[in-house]
């Protein structure tokens, strides 16, 4: 059976963050840093993969190099392995179990595939056990046109935003039904500075998801909006 070391509270946040149980060393590839709020990465994907993990509005709780597996080798010899997160979500319908995570870059697994799989099969048993999932992602998971989008959109969610004029975008784009952000502009405001003070709130509207869109697919000013709040009385 599968055991770990348990990390403790650090501090309270709406993204609860927990301490890793070990330390965060530089790496082969050199990269070391912190994303704030979320904690340290060893390599510029680990970094793409907590900046997604950030602007994740299901996120409950986030704990970096969460917990340490032992586990023995098909020889018999004693191992351990610490993976690299470990998301908890918000009680949604559906259901979406805690993820156990590594990232990898492709080149790295498929040059080392047979020291990670051991340890990959011993993070999947304790899972298991937890009925949590553990998953590897590369950077085909990790950095699409979606990371491209949040990483645009991130600025503008701390962005103070006056809530009556939120609600007069919505009201628009409500008798609107669907539009894009060119031709909702244009129906808020006939005059080019107008407009030019209202993109900031449009992207922070998209951002806290009050604005709906395709994060898939690039944004621009001709993407497909919608009103995914009702505005207040």
């Amino acid at each position: 059976m599968s055991t770990a070391t348990q990390p403790s509270i650090r501090s309270p946040h709406s993204t609860q963050r927990l301490t890793p149980v070990r330390e965060i060393s530089r790496t082969s590839r050199g990269v070391t840093g912190t994303v704030a709020g979320m904690g340290r990465y060893e390599s510029t994907l680990e970094r793409d993969m907590m900046e997604l993990i950030r602007f994740d509005r299901t996120v409950r709780q986030f704990t970096p190099q969460p917990v340490t597996i032992n586990y023995r080798s098909a020889e018999g010899a004693e191992r351990s392995y610490t993976p690299d997160g470990l998301i908890h979500y918000h009680h949604v319908r559906p259901h979406e179990p805690s993820i156990l995570y590594e990232v990898k870059f492709r080149s790295d697994f498929r040059k080392e595939w047979k020291i990670y799989l051991p340890k990959f099969r011993a993070a999947k048993a304790f899972c298991r056990e937890r009925g949590w999932v553990f998953r590897v992602f590369t950077e085909v998971d990790i950095r699409t046109v979606y990371l491209t989008n949040v990483r645009f959109l991130w600025p503008y969610l701390s962005r103070k935003v006056d809530p009556a004029l939120q609600d007069h975008v919505l009201t628009v784009l409500w008798d609107l039904g669907e539009a894009d952000p060119d031709f909702l502009l244009h129906a808020l405001s006939s005059l080019p500075n107008g407009r030019g003070h209202l993109i900031p709130v449009l992207w922070h509207m998209v951002a806290t998801g009050d604005i709906g869109c395709d994060l898939d697919q690039k944004l621009t000013m001709a993407s497909r909006i919608w009103p995914m709040k009702e505005a207040r009385p």
